[in-house]
């Protein structure tokens, strides 16, 4: 089976083809970074109207690249959660082509595609695993007995980890996204300049809060401008480094305390944060001395991305699943509604 995958719930347009025999063969995606990043952060309606005038050039790129214009046998597209506007871009776009194409169609839940995108690599996880998963507006933790089968043991009350990311950025003038901005400037921090606390470390349970973090952020650069406006650049870099070590070091607590609530010794951290590589070295570091392993996507695959959907959806069209003619979008859909599969691909 041959399915095409569509991704438009915030601000990237992502389209692949994925073959269930071949692979990932070919997929595209267009960032809308420079469209919001005067803005400090995603305008949905600018969000919408890009995806409109990106999301058919791209298609149309890849079938062509992947000499597949008239071979595909399904179309997948994010059906929530997400931007409503944007989400319904690509699920017209997607219920369209399908119905021409006289194919079946499926959307698919946005959450589920990161969490799956790991297993498009060559060293994918065996179920079952803990999945961390950090995108955007999103930071959780699920038990993954199956695909479909999650349990929530865990989620943000507040910021997730992405938004404290870009809002610490704001505060120190970096451009948006703040994720990639931090983790480079923090290479040039000195460690022990600022101590950072570990929000909801100090008590049990799997939750996460960082908008306290965000507010110590805040009153760190507050108290240590210069005339311009904002700290220096080496204490800026300084405080870059706290705050990255005090998320990465938050991320790593709940990992550990999830994977021996659960008795596994398998995690996969998907999303955009999980292309952190200070992240993915402390992980790596923890998880070793509790013999246990953790598996993340190519960092292409961790942003938001075709190749996820295409991939999340085709495991559902081989269980038989499929959406009617109608299109839905959800702006909010719990992961735990989705329907555990009793066929695995």
């Amino acid at each position: 089976m041959r399915v095409l995958g569509i991704e438009s719930s915030c601000d990237e347009t992502g389209v692949a083809l994925y073959d269930s025999e071949l692979g990932l063969l070919g997929h595209e995606l267009y960032s809308q970074i420079d469209v919001h990043s005067e803005y400090g952060g995603v305008v949905p309606e600018l969000a919408s109207r890009d995806h409109v005038r990106k999301l058919i050039p791209l298609i149309d790129k890849l079938l062509k690249d992947c000499k597949s214009e008239q071979q595909v046998d399904a179309v997948a597209y994010t059906e929530g959660p997400g931007l409503v506007g944007a989400l319904m871009v690509g699920a017209c776009a997607g219920r369209a082509l399908a119905y021409a194409w006289k194919v079946p169609a499926i959307g698919v839940h946005h959450m589920e595609g990161h969490l799956l995108a790991p297993l498009l690599e060559d060293n994918a996880p065996e179920f079952p695993f803990v999945a961390l998963l950090v995108s955007g507006g999103h930071t959780q933790l699920v038990q993954v007995e199956a695909i479909g089968k999650y349990q929530l043991l865990g989620e943000s009350l507040d910021d997730a980890a992405g938004e404290a990311f870009d809002k610490a950025a704001k505060m120190m003038d970096l451009d948006y996204p703040g994720g990639p901005h931090i983790a480079r400037l923090a290479e040039l921090g000195q460690a022990g300049r600022f101590k950072f606390p570990r929000p909801m470390c100090d008590r049990p349970g799997l939750d996460f809060s960082f908008s306290g973090l965000k507010t110590f952020t805040l009153n760190t650069v507050e108290a240590n401008k210069q005339e311009n406006g904002l700290p220096d650049d080496q204490c800026c870099a300084d405080i870059a480094h706290a705050f990255q070590e005090a998320v990465v070091d938050t991320l790593v607590i709940k990992c550990r305390r999830a994977l021996e609530a659960c008795s596994y010794q398998r995690l996969v951290i998907a999303g955009g944060v999980s292309a952190n590589s200070r992240l993915r070295e402390k992980l790596e570091a923890a998880l070793a001395k509790m013999g246990a392993s953790v598996f993340y996507a190519r960092p292409e695959l961790c942003t938001d991305n075709g190749a996820m959907i295409a991939f999340a959806g085709y495991q559902r069209l081989a269980a038989g699943q499929q959406s009617d003619l109608s299109v839905q979008v959800k702006a909010r859909w719990p992961m735990q509604e989705l329907t555990p599969l009793e066929v695995q691909a």
